[in-house]
């Protein structure tokens, strides 16, 4: 009987096909006696081989999710290239644009730096320029008629040049002025002219044209000489004829005129203020004081 159950059993085993062995998943708090051990023809607990279902699960949904990720991450890259190679030519020209909007705006920012800085020298050269300027008006020249000398009166009868007969004047005179330029940082350029001796409206004799440089806080004495000669009167001048070469009876209310303009040079040519003076002095010719000097210094009016 023993025999023929072993071999039983072998024909058992042989003919019986082979059956594949599966694993249910149990709960973490899984009861011993409720597993469930499949299908084995030896259904011995001890040959069983357990694995953890929960393992294999989240190690293949780990697996999947990194692949996934990793799948993205490569279309992504590729469509970059792809949108990098289809817009290159685009994208040149964007930056091509976008390089000279910034240069242009460069440009005019430096244009808006240096029409600013032009407009800020030009406006504090000019305050400084009248500032100068204003200072230099309060230093004007001073000036002084000091003396008139006759020297020499003559009156004839004659005939200009239409050859009308009538009185001819001959005068020689002397005339001295004292300048003084008061300014403290510049110089002054002097013009002295005219100088006229009138009567009334009329020109007797007149003076040549002075010049001169006058340094700061300098002064000096001009004498300069007026005359006529053969001067028709035609009447003119009643006080004036020839009685005979009686020269001491004369005597002639007169004025004497002189114009005088100062250029001072502040700041080279840019700042030149000027200084304009109009000396009028009453003095009377007699001819009984020729040679002698007529002080004038009171006898002057003086306007700008």
């Amino acid at each position: 009987m023993h025999a023929k159950s072993d071999s039983d059993v072998t024909s058992v085993e042989a003919s019986s096909p082979a059956r594949p062995l599966y694993y249910v998943q149990s709960p973490s708090n899984h009861d011993p006696d409720k597993m469930s051990y499949g299908s084995s023809p030896f259904g011995s607990p001890g040959h069983h081989y357990h694995c953890s279902p929960i393992h294999h699960s989240r190690e293949s949904s780990t697996s999947r999710f990194s692949a996934s990720l990793k799948t993205t991450a490569r279309n992504a890259g590729y469509w970059k290239k792809l949108n990098r190679s289809g817009d290159g030519i685009e994208e040149g020209d964007e930056d091509d644009e976008y390089d000279e909007e910034e240069e242009r705006e460069k440009k005019a920012i430096k244009r808006f730096y240096v029409v600013c800085f032009v407009v800020s020298f030009v406006v504090l050269f000019s305050i400084f320029s009248l500032i100068l300027w204003a200072a230099s008006t309060s230093y004007p020249p001073e000036v002084y008629v000091k003396r008139l000398v006759f020297e020499r009166v003559n009156v004839q009868s004659g005939m200009d040049l239409s050859g009308i007969a009538t009185d001819m004047l001959t005068l020689n005179s002397t005339v001295k002025i004292f300048y003084r330029n008061t300014g403290t940082f510049f110089g002054v350029d002097v013009k002295v002219a005219p100088i006229r001796l009138l009567y009334y409206k009329r020109s007797l004799a007149s003076g040549p044209e002075v010049k001169f440089h006058q340094h700061r806080k300098t002064q000096r004495t001009i004498i300069t000489t007026m005359g006529a000669h053969q001067l028709p009167l035609y009447g003119g001048v009643p006080g004036l004829t020839a009685r005979n070469g009686e020269i001491d009876s004369i005597s002639v209310p007169l004025n004497l005129t002189i114009g005088i303009r100062s250029r001072a040079y502040v700041l080279g040519k840019l700042v030149k203020p000027k200084f304009y003076r109009t000396i009028r002095c009453e003095v009377t010719l007699h001819g009984s004081k020729l040679g002698k000097p007529v002080n004038l210094t009171n006898s002057c009016f003086h306007h700008n």
